[in-house]
């Protein structure tokens, strides 16, 4: 099976004296036996060479180059060393009204490039309360997944969108329902599907991250506010590594 992956989203955080912290977690997990990336701001990537953690990008264009302002390609970010970018994160979603159409472009923009995809999903609270968690699911999948798909190209990274940064997070039963749900139609879709990593996203920290890691089909975790700081991060870290 595929090594786990705990992977840290700073989103829009940190300067170059924020390196640091990169810098410590490289050293104090030197020798992990799970994959650890960090997606830090998109002008600190090249500065974070040589660190031996995995960096990406946390968003790209679908677009190899061209007239796109401010834009970013997967062509770009390897360029600088990523070898990882985040797609479809809900707050591009909603921010930037990106659909699944335009998840599944940019999905295999980076694929071209050979980097791998983290293509996120997850339901809003509205749909959560109106039991259509899973459909909305399955519609993600169908449309943000491209067909060419595969363990070592793709990671699935399941965020509830009503759990991200709020504190709030979904019960066991809740993730262990949704990751099997996940699982299942990967293995139906895809001939490795049993082998493409599911990661959880939404409020994961220190103190919870052992009871989730222990949930059948969690692979890791995408983590935001607290991969910013080493300390943080590394209590999720070492909870991945030594969870069975």
């Amino acid at each position: 099976m595929p090594r786990k992956l705990a992977a840290g989203n700073w989103k829009m955080n940190g300067l170059r004296a924020n390196l640091t912290e990169i810098e410590t977690l490289a050293e104090r997990h030197a020798d992990s036996q799970v994959d650890i990336l960090i997606c830090p701001p998109a002008p600190l990537i090249a500065s974070c060479q040589g660190t031996l953690l995995e960096i990406g990008g946390q968003d790209c264009h679908a677009a190899v180059s061209g007239a796109h302002t401010g834009d970013i390609s997967a062509q770009m970010l390897a360029d600088v060393g990523a070898t990882y970018v985040i797609i479809g994160h809900s707050e591009r979603r909603a921010d930037h009204g990106e659909t699944d159409a335009i998840v599944a472009a940019k999905s295999e923009a980076a694929y071209a490039t050979g980097l791998t995809a983290v293509i996120c999903l997850g339901e809003t609270l509205e749909e959560r309360e109106a039991g259509t968690t899973l459909s909305v699911i399955d519609t993600q999948l169908a449309g943000s997944v491209p067909d060419t798909a595969a363990a070592h190209n793709t990671v699935i990274a399941y965020e509830p969108v009503w759990a991200i940064g709020t504190g709030k997070v979904p019960t066991l039963d809740q993730i262990a329902e949704v990751h099997a749900h996940i699982r299942s139609r990967l293995v139906a879709r895809f001939s490795e599907g049993a082998k493409m990593r599911i990661l959880y996203g939404g409020s994961v920290k220190g103190s919870n991250a052992p009871d989730i890691f222990g949930v059948p089909h969690v692979d890791g975790a995408l983590v935001g506010g607290a991969s910013l700081k080493a300390d943080d991060f590394s209590e999720i870290i070492t909870a991945l590594e030594n969870s069975k």
